[in-house]
């Protein structure tokens, strides 16, 4: 007996069919998947498989010729990357990309967005208390941070936007071990208050405990979607399409 469709998880995020083209190089073939509302998606793969090549489709930088996109069931792939921002979603890049020449205060302020319909309402207090080592920073300039600090920041600017759902492009990209624990414990409390994510990573381990999804890309494909339970209980799925043992 199929579940009423109340009690079905509200989809959050879709892409269907996605093509996505640099010049006329075909580098997502018609991608598709579906973050419901609260939940984790694990977009994984081996590098250059395409995972920050959708993460850009979604965002606007890379818009697709082909497909569609949507936010809580409305269309985005058509607009700009600043009205899909104003839609509600929010971006971790890779490479953490804060201001560097600008105070830490100054790079969340900048990014503060008011959005009554986010999961949960997010100040620049609110973020400070998030990552207590950026209080004692907030005066300092962005670039003059260590490297965990830079990610740390790039989390709370996206955050700052209020997002109602969350781009994460390797959060725990050349960090310490230290750091990445920390990482993960961020993005398990955004869970616990019903942020929406997807997860791009690098760190098999670290997004298989986070995720409550998990899609696959080669070569701009998708090659899998299905549960983490799937995943870890099939070895050469993950030693053919992440090239991990």
């Amino acid at each position: 007996m199929s579940e009423p469709a109340s009690a079905l998880p509200k989809e959050a995020l879709a892409l269907s069919g996605i093509d996505a083209f640099y010049a006329d190089s075909h580098v997502l073939h018609a991608v598709s998947f579906t973050l419901s509302a609260g939940r984790v998606l694990a977009l994984l793969g081996r590098n250059g498989a395409g995972k920050t090549t959708c993460m850009n489709a979604v965002i606007g930088f890379l818009p697709p010729r082909g497909g569609e996109i949507r936010l809580f069931g409305e269309t985005i792939s058509r607009l700009s990357p600043e009205a899909i921002s104003r839609k509600g979603i929010g971006l971790v890049p890779q490479g953490r990309r804060v201001f560097p020449t600008l105070t830490v205060r100054e790079n969340l302020v900048v990014a503060r967005q008011v959005r009554k319909s986010a999961a949960t309402h997010w100040t620049f207090e609110r973020v400070l208390e998030l990552f207590p080592s950026l209080r004692e920073r907030q005066q300092q300039h962005a670039g003059s941070l260590s490297g965990g600090e830079q990610q740390m920041l790039a989390i709370g600017r996206a955050l700052m936007g209020n997002p109602r759902v969350l781009l994460m492009d390797e959060p725990s990209e050349g960090l310490a071990p230290r750091i990445v624990a920390e990482v993960g414990r961020t993005i398990a409390r955004l869970k616990q208050e019903g942020q929406s994510i997807v997860l791009v990573e690098q760190n098999v381990n670290l997004a298989l405990t986070l995720a409550d999804e998990v899609v696959m890309l080669n070569t701009g494909r998708v090659v899998f979607a299905g549960s983490v339970d799937e995943v870890r209980s099939d070895q050469a799925l993950i030693t053919q399409h992440l090239g991990v043992f």
